[in-house]
């Protein structure tokens, strides 16, 4: 299960994918076209090349691989226009994402670290 830590980090890939890529596959894509590590405990988001209700996500737990689909019932996900590239979201935007709601008009308020009294 991907659980909510304050570090996770969400990598939505914005070009879209063919949906019959399975694990193998998409592991290799974020690997050789994103350059990153697929092991590396972030989320991975995929669209779908046809369908603006599909999504693929993969995310190593450390135990080994998820790979999630989602299909909403009705409407259409949130997604930025397609370019070559990622995005990064935060766990509530990815919340939001995978409710089928606009994520992209939840704005983080940066918070300042406490300063330790020396």
């Amino acid at each position: 299960m991907i659980g909510a830590r304050g570090d996770l980090k969400v990598v939505l890939v914005t070009d879209p994918i063919d949906f019959r890529a399975g694990i193998n596959r998409l592991t290799a894509l974020v690997s050789e076209a994103l350059s990153r590590d697929p092991y590396c405990g972030d989320v991975f988001v995929f669209r779908s090349k046809r369908r603006m209700d599909r999504m693929k996500l993969i995310h190593f737990d450390g135990s080994g691989m998820i790979l999630a689909t989602k299909w909403l019932e009705s409407g259409r996900f949130v997604w930025p226009p397609v370019r070559d590239g990622v995005i990064t979201l935060t766990h509530a935007q990815m919340t939001l994402l995978l409710g089928g709601m606009d994520w992209t008009r939840l704005h983080e308020i940066p918070v300042k670290k406490p300063e330790l009294a020396g």
